[in-house]
């Protein structure tokens, strides 16, 4: 190596370098944690999907004075038969109080049912002058639709992310790089969904969404540990590639951390916001939110990165083993 290759590792390489390529056994241990979480929440808690997603019926009243949620809840319960949410909210148009009743029903509401739980509610609560303000059935078919695609659209996009590394940084085995990120989003994917689980949150159109976010937020991390590699191959030509992947990760790790810390907090406040002024609809989405974008740190500096270099050292190994 020459005198001026010499200059450049030294500039280059971070006054201590955490070794992250000898991480493989905490790795493995968040892997296998995640999925006990999981598994236990599924068991215990279970999974709640929302009415879009099985079917149901959907009835809002507008109503007057204070009004107890889990007293109309039973009250609903006692007519329909099945479980019930109930929320409260003011109406955009008139600004006055509003009640929305939902709750699984394969046959639909039929005029008969609703005047008969109108009648029973107008009774329980006949101070409240109760009245009906909408009221729609919600087909489960359209439901499991709108989740094939949400499903075709993470796959596709998936696909995507591994065709645009596998070209950017084929330099430095750009396919293989692409599906240790895959590997990486999928556990972030499953902690968002397993907070959703643990926490009692329905499986509604709020976690498509926050799937969506952390794709995005997940893909690019991992991408600027792997574009930060392959400068630094240029850089130190003789360097293993356990040496690069290391001192990369050192080099991001404060760039990650600031960055995680800002959006992180930004969605910790959301939530607490939410906490306060009782809007409770939107914790299932800044929740598993928050806990995926954590996730996301972690697995652009650890799962990526390492399982890649497990991964290319294991195929070189085998290389040099079949000469």
């Amino acid at each position: 190596m020459s005198k001026k290759d010499t200059q450049k590792e030294v500039v280059l390489t971070p006054k201590k370098v955490y070794n992250f390529c000898s991480k493989k056994k905490l790795i493995l241990g968040v892997v296998i944690g995640v999925l006990l979480v999981f598994i236990a929440g599924a068991v215990i808690q279970g999974i709640h999907l929302a009415i879009e997603f099985k079917g149901g019926t959907l009835i809002t009243y507008t109503y007057q004075g204070e009004i107890n949620t889990n007293d109309v809840a039973s009250a609903v319960k006692d007519v329909v038969g099945s479980t019930v949410v109930v929320r409260t909210g003011e109406s955009l148009d008139s600004g006055g109080k509003q009640i929305t009743i939902s709750f699984t029903s394969d046959q639909g509401l039929t005029v008969d049912r609703q005047t008969e739980l109108t009648t029973a509610l107008r009774e329980k609560f006949a101070d409240n002058a109760l009245e009906i303000y909408d009221s729609n059935d919600v087909s489960p078919t359209s439901g499991r639709e709108f989740l094939l695609k949400c499903l075709v659209a993470v796959i596709f996009a998936a696909i995507v992310v591994i065709i645009y590394i596998a070209i950017r940084f084929k330099n430095i085995g750009g396919w293989s790089a692409g599906v240790c990120s895959i590997l990486a989003l999928c556990l972030d994917l499953l902690v968002a969904f397993a907070t959703t689980v643990v926490c009692k949150f329905n499986i509604d159109s709020n976690i498509v969404a926050v799937f969506l976010t952390i794709l995005g937020y997940s893909i690019n991390n991992t991408i600027v540990i792997y574009d930060r590699i392959r400068e630094n191959r240029k850089l130190m030509p003789k360097a293993s590639l356990n040496e690069l992947i290391n001192v990369s990760c050192t080099q991001s790790l404060t760039r990650s951390i600031r960055t995680s810390i800002t959006t992180i907090g930004t969605m910790l406040v959301v939530t607490i916001v939410v906490m306060v002024t009782g809007y409770d609809s939107l914790l299932s989405f800044s929740v598993p939110l928050m806990m995926g974008l954590i996730s996301g740190t972690f697995s652009s500096l650890f799962v990526a990165p390492v399982t890649w270099s497990w991964w290319m050292n294991k195929r070189a190994a085998k290389g040099k083993a079949s000469k």
